[in-house]
């Protein structure tokens, strides 16, 4: 069966190979970024916040915020570059802009790489990886029936925390990164977590015949591979969550994260001295646009119906 230090493990081979490689490398951060280590790094971050949640709780939020430092500077290195790569084939955004957010990619790739040395990820006294995996040995884990009360109890307890987030800006948002921005990092982790916990979460493919639902039910929802579980294995208690309701909440992400993008664009511009009023009136309608989507998604009480219960295999 899968259980607490497998799923670990899992994502820490993964990353001990591309920590090995990315020493051999000139630029071993941007290598990494190029490599896609954000999947890993975002995997174990997601297990340990939520296994902080379910024992042990300092442990695994001390693990948690290795990673997380490694994570973050990766998503603003990929930031910039991502808006260095649209800019160039932007004719209406000079070359500057463009250049400044090259800079800036480069410029974070260059302090990671000081961060992999220093905290030993890589390097001559690369240790690191070695004493999380003996700091996980000391975890208290629960068997595995426990801990899929624990996980489904920890859901229930994150979806109530996010509904009275929510709640707070239900006049109106009028703040990207500290209101849209965390209710999507929030409602994110919902999502990760099956990913990361590798099969002790399923589907129900019962229909709901919720009329509510049907709007989020797009093709492109429906269809992506981000929303399809992993294998159940040999897991014998699985935690079941409402297909359409699950498929709702990935509608909200992607939503809230093509708002974020437009909103993301009007913050490299102004952290470059070239925001416009074009570029202001556009945020305001970003913040709008956001509150539109999240009145409606949260007065139809979506997350509350997205735990179905624990099943016996």
């Amino acid at each position: 069966m899968e259980n607490g230090p497998a799923r670990f493990a899992f994502y820490l081979d993964q990353l001990e190979k591309l920590m090995a490689e990315a020493a051999k490398q000139d630029d071993p951060a941007r290598w990494l970024y190029q490599n896609n280590a954000r999947t890993p790094l975002f995997m174990i971050e997601g297990l340990a916040k939520l296994y902080s949640g379910l024992h042990n709780k300092k442990r695994f939020e001390k693990i948690g915020t290795q990673f997380k430092v490694l994570e973050d500077t990766l998503g603003v290195v990929d930031y910039y570059d991502a808006f260095a790569k649209q800019f160039a084939q932007d004719k209406t955004v000079s070359a500057d802009i463009t250049n400044f957010a090259e800079s800036k990619s480069f410029e974070k790739t260059g302090s990671l790489n000081d961060l992999l040395i220093k905290k030993g990820w890589i390097g001559k006294k690369a240790d690191r990886l070695g004493k999380i995996r003996k700091n996980l040995a000391k975890a208290d884990w629960l068997d595995e029936k426990s801990e899929m009360k624990a996980i489904e109890s920890y859901y229930q307890g994150s979806i109530k925390k996010i509904n009275a987030f929510a709640k707070t800006y239900q006049t109106g948002f009028t703040a990207l990164e500290t209101q849209v921005h965390e209710l999507r990092r929030k409602l994110r982790w919902l999502s990760i977590y099956p990913q990361a916990l590798r099969g002790c979460i399923q589907l129900n493919e019962a229909p709901s015949k919720d009329k509510n639902v049907a709007k989020y039910l797009t093709p492109e929802i429906v269809n992506s591979p981000f929303n399809k579980m992993p294998p159940p294995e040999t897991n014998r208690y699985l935690l079941m969550f409402n297909k359409d309701y699950f498929l709702a909440l990935s509608w909200m992400i992607a939503e809230l994260g093509k708002l974020k993008d437009q909103g993301l664009r009007t913050v490299l511009l102004t952290e470059a001295g070239k925001m416009t009023k074009s570029d202001a009136k556009n945020n305001a309608a970003i913040l709008a646009k956001s509150t539109e989507i999240t009145r409606t998604f949260f007065a139809e009480k979506n997350l509350d119906k997205l735990v179905g219960g624990i099943v016996k295999v």
